[in-house]
C-alpha cells in the first residue's frame, strides 16, 4: 500500500536519529553531527532515476537477460537504499520489456505460465526478481541499520505486485548477506597498522542527504575492540567479508581467465560530511587517496574511492556538493578529475535540489576508460521541468578540459572560455598586485562581547579614559554598499593577542560579562555542550583569531562583503575595522578599486567563485586573489593617460556617492544618480579597452552579469 521509495524517506530520517534514555522519559533526537550538518534529506527520485538511466542504462543497453546477469552494480554508501532500488527498478522494466518483446524465449525459460499467452499479461515471477537481486546488486553501508533498511527496501520492492497464495516451503527471496555488507567504505583494515591514533571524534560518514553516527577513537597505543569494531574498516578485496570475487574475479574457482575485475556500476549520493569532524581518519586519508586536501570533505574520498572501484567500461555518477570545482580543497580533486573521463557534469548551482536544504549538488558521470578532451556539461537553472533529461539534453554544451585550471574550475561554454582565458592573459592576479595583501576581517568567536553600541562604548571611556586605545569603528558586511563611504554606529573592543588587559579595567569588567561563553574549549574537554569557543591558544578576553594584519585596517583600503550578488568594493580612509564577514585589500589604489568595481571584473568573478543561495557569490580572499588585474607602463604617456582618466572618474564617482548619500530623497537626490549611472558606464568603457573587449565579447559580459 505504501511505495518502498516513501518507506526509505522515512528510513532516511530514522537512521538520522537516536534515542535517548533519561531517569523520567525517553526522547527520540536527531544526532549531534546532523544538527550540525542541518538534517537528513533523501535523495530525489528523479535524480536517481536519471543518474540510474546514464549509468545502468548504458550499461545493459541490448543486452539480453543471460548477459546482464554478469552485470555489478555498487553502492558504497547505500544509506536505506535508494539508488540501489532505482537501480532494482529500471532491471526488473528492463527485463520484463525484454520478455514481452520476445515471448518465446520467455516460455522456454518456463518463466511465465502457459496460459499468459498476452506480453501484455506478463510480469515478472519472484524467482526471477530474486535471481536479478541476486546477481546486480551490491551495497556498503557503515551503519548495520542501514544495511538491514536497505535489504529489506530490496526485500519490498521484490515483493511488489506479488498477489494470492504463495507456494509453502519455497525459498522466495535470496539471502543479501553477499550482496549488502556493512562496513566503512573509506578505511580499510591497515588503519589498524596506523602509528599513532590521538584522542579525538571520528563522526562516521553520514549528513545531509544520509545520516552518520559518532565514534570515539580512543588511546596513543592503538585501538580497543570496541572501537575497532565502531571503525569498522572493510576489505574490499577479502572474498568473504569484502567483494574479493567481483575485484578479483582471477580468484574465483569460476573464472580462469584471469580477467581484470571491477563494478560495472558504481552510483550514489556520498555523505554530507565537512572536513572539520573527520578527526583522526586525515591522517589515513592523506596516505591512501590522491585527492587528500586538508580541508576536504568526505565526499572527495568517496569520488576517487567509487572510480577505483569501477571496472574498464563501467560507468560512475555521484551527486555531490558542487564545492570541490572552486574550493582550494578542491585542487587536487580537479587535478585527478582532469585524468578521469568525464563524460558529463550537471550543476544544480543554489537550487533546492534537496527539500529544505541549500547543498549546491551538482551530478558528476565519470566512465572507466581513456580520458576525453571535452565532456559536457549543463547548468540548471530551474527545477519546474517535466524531464530533467530533456532540459540538460537542450541545455548542454561542451567543455574542453585544457581549458580547465587548477584552480578553479568555470563550467562554461567554449565562447565564455575563450573571453575568460583572453581576460586573465591580460593581466597579473590581485594577490600578485597587491603583493598578498588581502586578508579576512576580524573573527572575534562572540560578536555579542566584542562587538558593542554607540552608547556603551562612550560608557566604558568614561569609566576609563584608556579605553578608547581598543576600541574600534566597527564595519558589518551588510554596510558596506559600493563606492559609497562606509558609516556605522558599531564598534569593536578589539582585544588582540597578548594585550594586558589589566591596562583596561572597565573593558575587563564588561568582557568578563561574558566569560563562560568566552572561555577557549580546552583540548581534552569531552561533552557535547560546550558554552564557549573554539578551542585555541587565546585567552578569555581576547579576540579569537590573531589578527596578525591588524595595522591594515587603520591604513587607507578597499573593503569588499564576503557575500554579494555583484561587485561592492567601497575605499576606507576612516580606519574601519571590519568582520569575518569581509575582505580588505591593503591599497590606496583608485585605479585597482575602478577595475574590481567594473563588470569585467565581476564577469571573470561570477565564474571563479563559489555560489550561494539567492544568486550570492563568495568574494573571499581565496577568489579575490585570482582576479586578472591589467597592469599600466606609466612611462608610456598613452597608458598614463588613461590610468589617470580611469583615477579621474573613481574618485568623481566617490564624490558623487558622498553627495547623494547627505541628500534626502529629491529631485536633486535624483540628477546625482543619473551623473553616477553615467560616470559608471564611462569606468566601464575604459575597463573595456583596457582588456581589449570587442562589442560581441562586451555582449557576453553583460549578458552574463545580468543573470
Amino acid at each position: 500500500a505504501i511505495g518502498v521509495e516513501l518507506l526509505g524517506s522515512i528510513y532516511e530520517r530514522y537512521l538520522g536519529s537516536t534515542i535517548r534514555a533519561t531517569p523520567q522519559r525517553v526522547k527520540v533526537e536527531e544526532k549531534p553531527e546532523v544538527r550540525k550538518a542541518g538534517g537528513v534529506y533523501y535523495t530525489p527520485k528523479y535524480i536517481v532515476d536519471y543518474i540510474v538511466k546514464n549509468t545502468v542504462g548504458k550499461i545493459i543497453e541490448d543486452k539480453t537477460p543471460r548477459q546482464i546477469e554478469k552485470i555489478k552494480i555498487l553502492d558504497p554508501a547505500c544509506g536505506s537504499g535508494s539508488f540501489l532500488l532505482g537501480a532494482y527498478q529500471y532491471l526488473i522494466d528492463y527485463h520484463l520489456k525484454y520478455y514481452r518483446e520476445h515471448p518465446k524465449e520467455a516460455q522456454t525459460l518456463h518463466l511465465f505460465p502457459y496460459w499468459k499467452i498476452s506480453p501484455e499479461e506478463l510480469s515478472l515471477p519472484i524467482h526471477e526478481k530474486a535471481k536479478i537481486l541476486r546477481n546486480n546488486i551490491f551495497g556498503v553501508d557503515i551503519d548495520p541499520q542501514a544495511v538491514e533498511i536497505t535489504m529489506m527496501s530490496l526485500y519490498l520492492k521484490a515483493l511488489e505486485g506479488e498477489r494470492g497464495l504463495l507456494p509453502k516451503k519455497q525459498h522466495l527471496l535470496p539471502s543479501l548477506g553477499n550482496n549488502i555488507k556493512c562496513g566503512n567504505s573509506l578505511i580499510g583494515y591497515d588503519i589498524l597498522e596506523q602509528g599513532q591514533l590521538y584522542e579525538g571524534t571520528v563522526p562516521e560518514l553520514r549528513a545531509e542527504g544520509r545520516r552518520f553516527g559518532t565514534v570515539p577513537v580512543a588511546g596513543k597505543f592503538g585501538l580497543s575492540d570496541e572501537d575497532k569494531s565502531r571503525i569498522n574498516p572493510f576489505d574490499w578485496n577479502s572474498k568473504t567479508a569484502g567483494f574479493g570475487e567481483i575485484l578479483n574475479p582471477s580468484q574465483s574457482p569460476l573464472d580462469k581467465g584471469g580477467s581484470k575485475g571491477g563494478f560495472d556500476v558504481v552510483i550514489g549520493n556520498p555523505p554530507y560530511v565537512r572536513q572539520e569532524m573527520l578527526g583522526d581518519f586525515k591522517e589515513y586519508f592523506q596516505q591512501h587517496y590522491k585527492v587528500y586536501h586538508g580541508t576536504a570533505d568526505l565526499y572527495a574520498y568517496f569520488i576517487e574511492k567509487g572510480v577505483s572501484l569501477l571496472k574498464a567500461g563501467g560507468f560512475f555518477s555521484y551527486i555531490v556538493s558542487n564545492k570541490w570545482m572552486r574550493a582550494n580543497y578542491g585542487e587536487p580533486l580537479r587535478r585527478w578529475l582532469k585524468e578521469q573521463r568525464i563524460e558529463e557534469i550537471i550543476d544544480f548551482g543554489d537550487l533546492p535540489v534537496f527539500e529544505g536544504a541549500t547543498t549546491y549538488p551538482c551530478i558528476i558521470r565519470i566512465g572507466k576508460g581513456s580520458s576525453l578532451p571535452k565532456f559536457s556539461a549543463a547548468q540548471i537553472k530551474t527545477l519546474k521541468f517535466t524531464s530533467l533529461a530533456d532540459y540538460t539534453k537542450a541545455h548542454f554544451f561542451k567543455i574542453s578540459k585544457s581549458s580547465l585550471l587548477d584552480k578553479g574550475w568555470s563550467l562554461a561554454d567554449e565562447k565564455i572560455q575563450r573571453l575568460l582565458n583572453k581576460l586573465k592573459s591580460k593581466g597579473i592576479p590581485l594577490g600578485e598586485y597587491v603583493n598578498g595583501e588581502i586578508y579576512r576581517g576580524v573573527l572575534t568567536g562572540l560578536n555579542e562581547a566584542f562587538i558593542i553600541d554607540k552608547e556603551t562604548k562612550d560608557r566604558l571611556i568614561q569609566q576609563d579614559p584608556k579605553s578608547v586605545e581598543i576600541i574600534k569603528p566597527f564595519l558589518l558586511g551588510r554596510d558596506i554598499k559600493r563606492y559609497e563611504s562606509p558609516q556605522s554606529e558599531r564598534y569593536l573592543i578589539f582585544t588582540r593577542r597578548g594585550i594586558d588587559i589589566k591596562k583596561y579595567p572597565a573593558i575587563q569588567e564588561y568582557l568578563s560579562n561574558f566569560k563562560d561563553r568566552l572561555m577557549p574549549k580546552p583540548k581534552n574537554w569531552k561533552g557535547d555542550n560546550w558554552k564557549g569557543r573554539k578551542p585555541g591558544s587565546y585567552k578569555w578576553y581576547e579576540i579569537q583569531d590573531a589578527v596578525d594584519y591588524h595595522n591594515e585596517f587603520e591604513k587607507p583600503k578597499i573593503i569588499v562583503p564576503a557575500i554579494v550578488k555583484s561587485a561592492s568594493y567601497v575605499f576606507d580612509v576612516d580606519g574601519f575595522y571590519s568582520n569575518d564577514k569581509t575582505t580588505i585589500i591593503a591599497t590606496d589604489d583608485l585605479y585597482l578599486l575602478g577595475i574590481l568595481n567594473s563588470k569585467v571584473s565581476d564577469f571573470v568573478m561570477h565564474s571563479i567563485s563559489s555560489t550561494k543561495q539567492g544568486g550570492f557569490f563568495e568574494y573571499k580572499p581565496m577568489y579575490l586573489q585570482q582576479l586578472p588585474i591589467r597592469t599600466i607602463d606609466l612611462n608610456n604617456p598613452s597608458e598614463k593617460a588613461v590610468h589617470d582618466k580611469l583615477v579621474s572618474l573613481v574618485d568623481r564617482m566617490l564624490d558623487l556617492h558622498k553627495k547623494k548619500a547627505a541628500l534626502p530623497p529629491s529631485a536633486e537626490r535624483e540628477k546625482i544618480e543619473r551623473k553616477i549611472a553615467v560616470t559608471d558606464e564611462k569606468i566601464n568603457d575604459i575597463v573595456y579597452g583596457l582588456y581589449g573587449v570587442t562589442d560581441e565579447e562586451r555582449g557576453i559580459v553583460e549578458n552574463r552579469n545580468s543573470l
